[in-house]
């Protein structure tokens, strides 16, 4: 949880209550200050920020005087995980001076799966005062629990429209080439490129797969490339673009800037006809671009997928870890999990995908048809990079 700016504490603190602020002059048996826990956890406002609760002063404002001893702190904090409220929430507790009062402070984050429960009831704020959440209320906190459970690429993103996506690119997103006289937006719902009507919000795949500019709402939706004369960052630079789209024109232009800088060499005194031999295979490189583009993290990353191309290598980097079942000790050994797993269908009927979970291994028998290394990885929490050397 982030730390609370001061000022913005001391705001808050001048307030009276509200449906993010509690008030509380003692302790006493915990069973209010967890209810208060429960109902800020829950965020039926969803103000999608912390709400806090003050212990020690009065609902008036008025400063209780309560000393507030490491063993009072040591007492909240434990109603974080002492079962009671389920599941546990998340809590910060300090110890401040605003205005001349001593209080401490509970900061309560909204909870990732509500609905949240106190002793199996569910709290919510209702203005000042915490109640029990009617059937309604606590089917609005479980489709909220729905919509996080689902995966990134099939969520709306709220501050895009369908303004923002180019509908000429949705022929080649159709499963099929039968006739769909649905809607428009009965159509982009059915493919998770928009959430159902009437709302009609596109989704981060819609984004990806048709936005009109994707970053604008998916931040390190492009490709960073770097071509250096030389084996170092430090080395003169002979080329860098940043390339942007939705992701067919994405890969597309990516490709072909990648065969633009393939070098091929001839050899006319190992056979008796002239070989030519690329310092790279194209089909490798698309692989480990593609495989970049598929499984990369777009959610919490505004890093792009990056290409270095050097003298000797070219290095492919993409934010995100390895995801689900893959772990970086089994890496690259057949096994397939998938962070975006909509986005890896739209890629497959792009053509983009022939067959899930070969990438790597396709990367691998091109370079060794090629005479090149095998591909080296270096597989992080935050990133995995791929560097494949020059043919020999």
């Amino acid at each position: 949880m982030e730390p609370m700016d001061l000022t913005e504490l001391q705001h808050i603190y001048a307030d009276l209550e509200s449906d993010r602020v509690e008030r509380k002059s003692a302790l006493g048996n915990g069973e209010s200050i967890r209810e208060a826990i429960c109902a800020l956890a829950n965020d039926l406002p969803d103000h999608r920020s912390p709400g806090v609760i003050f212990v020690g002063t009065r609902d008036n404002g008025e400063c209780a005087q309560l000393p507030i001893s490491d063993d009072l702190l040591k007492r909240l904090s434990n109603m974080a995980s002492d079962g009671a409220i389920q599941p546990f929430p998340s809590l910060a507790v300090q110890k401040h001076t605003l205005n001349g009062c001593e209080v401490a402070v509970v900061r309560v984050s909204p909870a990732v799966a509500p609905p949240v429960r106190y002793k199996g009831r569910v709290l919510v704020r209702v203005g000042p005062t915490n109640q029990v959440a009617s059937p309604q209320q606590e089917a609005l906190l479980s489709e909220r629990r729905r919509a996080h459970d689902l995966p990134f690429d099939a969520r709306p993103l709220p501050s895009a429209s369908l303004e923002d996506l180019n509908f000429e690119g949705l022929p080649a997103l159709l499963p099929n080439s039968e006739p769909d006289a649905r809607p428009i937006a009965q159509k982009l719902a059915g493919m998770r490129l928009a959430s159902a009507p009437p709302e009609s919000v596109p989704t981060a795949l819609g984004v990806l797969s048709l936005g009109k500019d994707p970053t604008a709402f998916v931040p390190g939706a492009y490709i960073q490339f770097l071509r250096l004369d030389g084996t170092a960052l430090t080395d003169p630079i002979l080329d860098q673009q940043e390339i942007l789209g939705p992701v067919p024109e994405l890969i597309g232009r990516a490709e072909e800037l990648l065969k633009i800088q393939i070098r091929t060499a001839s050899n006319i005194t190992a056979a008796d006809r002239e070989l030519q031999r690329p310092d790279y295979p194209i089909a490798a490189l698309q692989q480990l671009l593609r495989n970049a583009v598929m499984h990369r993290n777009y959610e919490s990353s505004n890093a792009p997928i990056r290409v270095r191309w050097f003298q000797d290598r070219v290095e492919i980097q993409n934010p995100g870890g390895p995801y689900g079942v893959v772990t970086p000790e089994n890496f690259g050994q057949g096994l397939t999990d998938y962070r975006n797993p909509n986005l890896a269908a739209v890629m497959k009927d792009l053509g983009f995908v022939q067959r899930f979970g070969i990438g790597i291994e396709t990367a691998r028998a091109e370079l060794k048809k090629n005479r090149n290394p095998p591909p080296e990885f270096d597989v992080q929490a935050s990133h995995v990079q791929v560097t494949v050397r020059s043919a020999q």
